[in-house]
């Protein structure tokens, strides 16, 4: 099974730089209409233009008229938080809560894409 995420983006450019930036990797994929980054064999994190799923699935809501409204959650786990969380930071993003202890057995911090998607980074409490 190949398991991919894909958030729709109002600007393809802007994202794969982000998330580029903030992941410490370059796209596994980029091509215009979808920019994909490899988060292990199989899972995949997607960027898609909105105007291209509009397009390809014109009866659906359209996503560009939620622009900046929180609509998906990307939480990783990663070996150090700390460092991906600055690095979104330093791409852009806005810091919604430092990384700090949660009581489901992570530290986490989270902010925002410049799409309004949720972006956190986690580790099991030491």
């Amino acid at each position: 099974m190949i398991i991919n995420f894909i958030l729709y983006v109002e600007d393809q450019a802007r994202s794969r730089e982000f998330y580029g930036r903030a992941l410490g990797q370059a796209p596994a994929l980029d091509v215009p209409g979808m920019t994909e980054f490899e988060f292990a064999p199989g899972c995949v994190l997607g960027l898609m233009p909105e105007k291209g799923i509009k397009r390809l699935l014109p009866a659906m809501p359209n996503p560009a008229e939620a622009g900046g409204i929180p609509r998906a959650e990307v939480y990783l786990t990663v070996p150090d938080p700390a460092v991906f969380h600055a690095r979104a930071l330093a791409a852009g993003a806005r810091e919604l809560s430092p990384l700090g202890p949660r009581d489901w057995g992570h530290e986490a911090a989270y902010c925002l894409d410049p799409d309004g998607h949720v972006l956190a980074f986690a580790a099991p409490l030491k």
